[in-house]
């Protein structure tokens, strides 16, 4: 028999999406975009950008979200094809917020340096993708090895010259935003990563901490590795806190 291959990280279907209700706060205080920089992991797989988000403004959103969403745990038992996961959820479709995210923040200023964009980024980037998500986990909670898919996106907003239009996209790589970590008593909850192993050599970890504030960006769809966020041993009575989205790219016609 065939070994079983990894899960996908596909959208469970039985999560509500709630209405671009939210009232998000203010991306304030956060540093100059000159002074992020895009740190390399694994050349052209994962990247990450240290204090992304300042420890104030990581506590700012995380008093928010304890406030303001009700999260969906998910089933110890997926569906068939899902990855799985153990921890605690929301999903908002929310185009202002993901627009706010991605001009205000500096990330689009930070993504636009690199010199060979469309080759990195797997497109000419526009955006974050609207389908905006946040997980939790406490003590206990995990997410098993799993692959992030890509999305097609057929109606994305983008400016043009004579106002703004709609255009065909698709996501090609994952943002993860850390909003908690050791320094709020997390213990485990790294994000790994697998090599792929050959004749020759192993499989081997590439581990992420949950750094707070840390931003982290890896590319999913076909040339996703495999992955997971490990067990969390220790959650500090607060859990780890992840806000998520994804680059957005103009598709290829």
């Amino acid at each position: 028999m065939a070994p079983k291959k990894p899960a996908k990280n596909l959208p469970p279907k039985e999560l509500p999406v709630a209405p671009p209700t939210l009232p998000w706060p203010r991306l304030h205080p956060l540093l100059p975009a000159s002074s992020l920089s895009l740190q390399s992991i694994l050349p052209e797989q994962i990247v990450t950008i240290p204090n992304f988000f300042t420890s104030t403004l990581c506590n700012t959103y995380l008093s928010f979200l304890q406030k303001n969403i009700s999260l969906t745990t998910t089933p110890g038992k997926p569906k068939r094809g899902e990855a799985v996961r153990v921890n605690d959820r929301f999903q908002t479709m929310d185009e202002v917020f993901a627009k706010t995210l991605w001009e205000q923040s500096g990330l689009k200023e930070i993504v636009e340096r690199e010199e060979d964009q469309v080759g990195l980024w797997g497109g000419e980037v526009v955006g974050l993708n609207p389908n905006i998500r946040i997980y939790r986990y406490m003590k206990g909670q995990f997410f098993d090895k799993h692959y992030d898919d890509s999305n097609l996106l057929p109606s994305f907003p983008t400016p043009n010259a004579s106002g703004s239009s709609r255009i065909p996209c698709e996501t090609t790589w994952t943002l993860l935003i850390y909003l908690t970590g050791p320094a709020d008593g997390i213990v485990g909850g790294e994000t790994v990563f697998y090599t792929e192993a050959t004749k020759k050599l192993k499989s081997e970890e590439i581990v992420v901490e949950p750094e707070k504030g840390l931003a982290l960006l890896h590319r999913h769809g076909r040339d996703c590795m495999l992955h997971e966020g490990r067990l969390v041993s220790e959650d500090g009575g607060v859990g780890k806190w992840v806000l998520r989205s994804d680059l957005v790219v103009r598709r290829a016609k």
